[in-house]
C-alpha cells in the first residue's frame, strides 16, 4: 500500500471541502472497498477523509405529502442495521432480501449504504495491474472482452469494457424506484433518481456514476409502493456464500386478485450498472400473473442480450431466474 495522509471530517460541509480542494482524495467509511483496492494498488489516492463521525446513520419514515410512508436511509447506515430495520423488513422486504443475499455477515457489518452504492467492480483484469483495464487506466485497453469474461455483461457493454456492477443491494433500489440524496461543499444538494445514479460504460469506463467529485451521499429514498406482500430477489451464483452473481433478479408485482397492476424488476451480474428490465415489466402490466406470462416477459428482456464468448450461458440462465423470482414474488416470496 502506497503512503496517504488521512483526515477526518466533523460535519457533511467540511468531508465535501477536503475532497474539493484534493481531487486524488476518497472518503472513508467502512472500508471494505476501498482498502482492498488500496492494498491491491488498483487505487491510489494519497488521501482518505474519514466520514464515519458524521450524523448519516438514521432511518426514518418519511411524512412529506408527496412521499408519505416512504423511507429515508441514511448514506453511513450499516448495511446490516438497514437490513434488520422493522421499517425496511415490513415495508420493503426486497431490499431486506437483497442485503443480505450479499457479501458475509462481517462485511455487512462494516460496510455502509453509500459504499455499497459506490463499491466498484469485481472484475479480475481490474484487479489484476499487469492487465489492460480502462477502468483502472484509461486507454490501455479491456482485457476481458477477448479474454475470460464468464462473469461478465450481457447489456450495455461497450469497446472499452465489459465488466459488471457487483452490488446486491442496488439492484433492489433500482426496481424500488430509490433516489439518493448528495450534498455537495456549501450545503449544495441534489437528487438523482436511482436508475441515473450508475452508468453504463461508452467510452468512460472509468465513471462508476454521476456523482461529482466532493459530493456525499447523505441518504437513499424510497418512496412508497404495495410491494411489499410479492417481492422476491433471486441470486444465482457459483456457492452459496460470499459470490458475487452470475445473475440476480429482483422481482416485485403489485396483484389484484392474479392481475398484474404495476410490476419491477430489475437484473444483476448482467451489466456495468444495476440493470432495470423495462421489457419484460412493460409486457407484464395488466397481464395475468403466471408462468406462461412470466416466460414470455423473460423472453422479451432477454432478446437485446448480447453475450460475450464464455458468458452465453448468461442468457438461458437469466430467462430462468426472471421466471423463478416473478413466480416466487407471485406466492409472497416463496418458492
Amino acid at each position: 500500500m502506497r503512503p496517504f495522509k488521512y483526515s477526518a471530517a466533523n460535519d457533511n460541509n467540511s468531508a465535501s471541502q477536503m475532497l474539493a480542494v484534493n481531487t486524488n482524495a476518497k472518503f472513508l467509511a467502512g472500508g471494505t472497498n476501498i482498502l482492498d483496492l488500496m492494498k491491491e494498488d488498483v487505487e491510489r489516492p494519497d488521501e482518505l477523509v474519514d466520514i464515519t463521525r458524521l450524523k448519516l446513520t438514521q432511518i426514518k419514515t418519511i411524512t412529506e405529502i408527496v412521499n408519505n410512508g416512504g423511507v429515508s436511509i441514511g448514506g453511513l447506515s450499516k448495511n446490516t442495521d438497514t437490513a434488520n430495520d422493522p421499517i425496511i423488513r415490513q415495508n420493503f422486504p426486497l431490499l431486506t432480501q437483497a442485503i443480505l443475499a450479499g457479501a458475509s455477515a462481517q462485511i455487512r457489518n462494516m460496510a455502509t449504504n453509500g459504499g455499497n452504492l459506490n463499491q466498484r467492480t469485481r472484475c479480475s483484469y481490474f484487479y489484476d495491474t499487469a492487465m489492460p483495464c480502462n477502468k483502472r487506466e484509461p486507454g490501455t485497453g479491456c482485457g476481458a472482452r477477448e479474454g475470460i469474461n464468464r462473469m461478465h455483461a450481457i447489456f450495455g457493454w461497450s469497446k472499452d469494457c465489459v465488466a459488471v456492477h457487483p452490488s446486491d443491494m442496488c439492484v433492489a433500489l433500482v426496481a424500488l424506484d430509490a433516489v439518493v440524496k448528495v450534498q455537495a461543499t456549501g450545503g449544495i444538494e441534489r437528487s438523482i433518481p436511482f436508475a441515473d445514479y450508475h452508468r453504463l460504460p461508452s467510452d468512460t469506463p472509468q465513471k462508476d456514476n454521476n456523482l461529482i467529485h466532493g459530493e456525499i451521499i447523505t441518504a437513499i429514498e424510497i418512496p412508497k409502493n404495495n410491494f411489499a406482500a410479492n417481492s422476491s430477489y433471486l441470486k444465482v451464483r457459483d456457492r452459496a456464500s460470499y459470490a458475487f452473481a452470475l445473475v440476480s433478479v429482483a422481482a416485485a408485482l403489485e396483484l389484484n386478485a392474479n392481475q398484474i397492476m404495476q410490476v419491477r424488476i430489475a437484473m444483476g451480474g448482467v451489466a456495468h450498472k444495476p440493470w432495470r428490465a423495462l421489457e419484460a415489466e412493460k409486457f407484464l402490466v395488466g397481464k395475468t400473473a403466471n408462468e406462461a406470462n412470466f416466460k414470455q416477459a423473460a423472453e422479451a428482456e432477454m432478446l437485446n442480450a448480447k453475450p460475450l464468448e464464455h458468458n452465453k450461458f448468461k442468457v438461458e440462465l437469466g430467462k430462468r431466474a426472471i421466471v423463478r423470482a416473478l413466480t416466487q414474488a407471485m406466492n409472497g416470496g416463496t418458492n
